[in-house]
């Protein structure tokens, strides 16, 4: 899952960062308004975590502009406005939810899965193929009930494929889904943790479920 911090805070953003890249999330940082449609406009998200009190360009102002963009990112508006004015105008405005400053990260994380899961799956959040269950609330993959015990980027990986079932991924779109803008790494890592995966999958007998198709991508049929 791929997730925008919009905050001006070096301090809470980083904060964030740090911590959402620890739960398996990529994360790219934007410290004002304009910074942040650059990115929108460059790359595609899952989720953006906005501040309204932006420097530029406002919250308000990031808002409206995604507001003209089809299938724009959910949005979870930060704000240390505690008002109903205030989350009404943000909620009206074109944001999905809204948490007040200060929070707690947990509950920032749990609003997040729930953003992140409602697009696709807002009726069946546990994503299943047979007997293989993955779950985006816990960000768990089960076969047969018995845990695969998959990395963070193992995870994200296997849900991308399972939600784009039938799509066929290049490597540089899955690499886009998995790692931020300030990643070193080459997209031929998608390689290894396709085959760190199919390793894993293997001890259950189900490494067929991820099919190469060569020289277009992978995907699961």
């Amino acid at each position: 899952m791929r997730i925008l911090i919009v905050e001006d805070s070096e301090t809470l953003s980083e904060a964030l960062d740090r911590r959402l890249t620890q739960e398996g999330y990529a994360c790219d940082v934007a410290r004002d308004g304009v910074a942040a449609l650059e990115f929108l406009r460059s790359y595609r998200y899952d989720a953006v975590v906005l501040d309204l009190n932006l420097p530029r360009l406002d919250g308000y102002g990031v808002l409206r502009a995604m507001g003209h963009e089809s299938g724009a990112a959910p949005v979870l508006v930060l704000s240390a406005r505690e008002h109903v004015d205030d989350r009404v105008s943000a909620l009206d405005a074109g944001a999905d939810d809204y948490l007040v400053k200060p929070f707690v990260l947990d509950e920032l994380l749990a609003r997040l899965r729930a953003l992140v899961r409602r697009p696709a799956q807002r009726d069946t959040p546990v994503l299943r193929q047979g007997e293989l269950e993955v779950d985006p609330r816990s960000r768990a993959a089960r076969w047969r009930g018995q845990d695969l015990h998959l990395t963070p980027k193992e995870y994200g990986l296997l849900e991308l494929l399972l939600r784009r079932r039938g799509a066929t991924l290049s490597r540089a779109q899955i690499f886009e889904h998995l790692y931020d803008s300030r990643s070193d790494a080459s997209d031929k890592v998608v390689e290894v943790i396709v085959s760190t995966l199919r390793t894993k999958l293997a001890r259950h007998d189900i490494a067929e479920l991820i099919q190469t198709r060569r020289g277009f991508g992978y995907v699961f049929p």
